[in-house]
């Protein structure tokens, strides 16, 4: 009866890891759920008052009754108090803490005992957040969300592109009309072009104008001709074009005070001009000055009209999405002044920290940190800016450049014409003859 007995207990645990494993990967919300919240939320309530004390989360609190002026006078031992925390509630696929603070503390403490906090719970990243004065809420994640994130969805909307998805589950939507302008920064293969194409098969279906200027000899944005407005591949193409959306950008502003509105959107539909996106591929090309006369009026000229159309363009419906490798001061002062102007702010993986803090520094600190640990085996992996004000780090959907070229060569009949832009290119190359 023994041997039966084991060789049964045996079938039913190799059975139940079979099941498990099954679970673990086919339903791994409900595998977190059933084995890993309670294992994790166990380490969390007792490890939480050790972690305290070794990362100074403490407080030490001193009895009234054992001081005389600033002389300890009895033997009673001084205890450092851990703050308070809730138990931990489970999320999809992490927990959640929220920590009254004592007085005098403040979230930053809590951000550099983060890694700590990692080791102590066995989860993959803690996120430091405060909520509200005198609290500071914990997000613990159990694994990279963005390892293998699934496909989110998102209502469709004029000149809103599902790029991907968040750390958080939810869906990672560029919404220009709540958002006019980005600023996309990346180091090569880091997911810049990914990002890009994605954003293409987003707005080709609807009924917006796609300009590009793509001063790398159109080799990124020239597979998408076929649903692009106006493509300009060198500096003095891209000149020709900036200006010609400038002229249409003074037209839209007579029309609008011409019907006593402050934006396009409130004009009716048979008079609203057709929204415009400027997408730009490596802006480092369009600042860079080989020293002649030419090439420095060319890049002066460049960004006056490209900070022109974002200081102006948002409630006229031009908006700009400008990416690039290498971005910072160097490239000259209209690079800042721009930057000013690009509220959204996308950051893959960068060579430089200096591009990092130009791309998300001036509007968090802790963004910048992350970003710069994002690795080059997480192509698509970025740190986001949401509309919010927060940050979270997110990954593209993959779009094959074939599935891209595809489908803007499907909706290639959507494709609005301008008229200036068409003059102005037609000009240009008459010039050139």
């Amino acid at each position: 009866m023994g041997p039966i007995l084991l060789a049964f207990v045996l079938a039913v645990a190799a059975w139940l890891l079979v099941v498990g494993d099954l679970v673990r990967r086919h339903r791994p919300a409900w595998h977190w759920y059933l084995t890993g919240y309670p294992a994790a939320a166990w380490r969390v309530v007792f490890t939480w008052r050790r972690v305290a004390l070794l990362n100074d989360l403490a407080v030490s609190r001193l009895p009234a009754r054992t001081l005389v002026g600033h002389l300890l006078v009895k033997g009673d031992p001084v205890r450092p108090v851990a703050p308070r925390i809730s138990f931990p509630r489970a999320t999809r696929m992490g927990l959640s803490v929220v920590v009254r603070l004592h007085a005098g503390q403040t979230p930053a403490t809590y951000m550099q005992a983060a890694d700590a906090l990692v080791h102590a719970w066995k989860v993959h990243a803690v996120r430091v957040t405060s909520p509200e004065r005198g609290l500071v809420l914990l997000t613990a994640t159990a694994t990279d969300p963005l390892e293998r994130p699934g496909l989110a969805s998102a209502p469709a909307e004029l000149l809103s592109a599902l790029i991907g998805a968040l750390e958080t589950g939810g869906a990672w939507v560029m919404n220009l009309r709540l958002v006019p302008h980005w600023l996309i920064a990346g180091a090569t293969r880091s997911g810049k072009s990914t990002l890009l194409a994605r954003l293409i098969t987003q707005l080709a279906p609807q009924p917006v104008a796609l300009v590009g200027i793509d001063c790398k000899g159109g080799m990124e944005l020239g597979l998408f001709t076929q649903r692009l407005s106006a493509l300009a591949t060198c500096r003095r193409e891209a000149v020709a074009v900036l200006t010609a959306l400038v002229v249409d950008m003074q037209d839209r502003m007579n029309a609008c005070r011409t019907a006593g509105v402050r934006s396009i959107w409130e004009l009716p539909d048979k008079l609203r001009p057709v929204p415009v996106v400027v997408l730009v591929d490596e802006i480092a090309e369009l600042y860079l000055s080989d020293g002649t006369r030419q090439s420095k009026a060319e890049a002066e000229q460049c960004s006056t009209l490209l900070l022109r159309l974002a200081q102006l363009g948002a409630a006229l419906g031009l908006h700009l999405v400008v990416a690039g490798q290498r971005v910072g001061s160097d490239l000259g002062p209209g690079v800042t002044a721009l930057r000013a102007q690009l509220g959204g702010r996308i950051c893959h993986r960068v060579n430089d920290p200096g591009t990092a803090e130009m791309t998300l520094g001036d509007l968090n600190k802790d963004a910048v940190t992350v970003a710069q640990a994002i690795t080059a085996q997480e192509r698509g992996v970025a740190v986001c800016t949401g509309p919010d004000g927060g940050w979270a780090r997110a990954r593209s959907h993959l779009t094959p450049t074939d599935e891209a070229v595809a489908t803007a060569r499907k909706h290639s009949g959507m494709t609005p014409e301008l008229p200036a832009i068409e003059r102005a290119l037609a000009a240009l190359e008459g010039d050139g003859k």
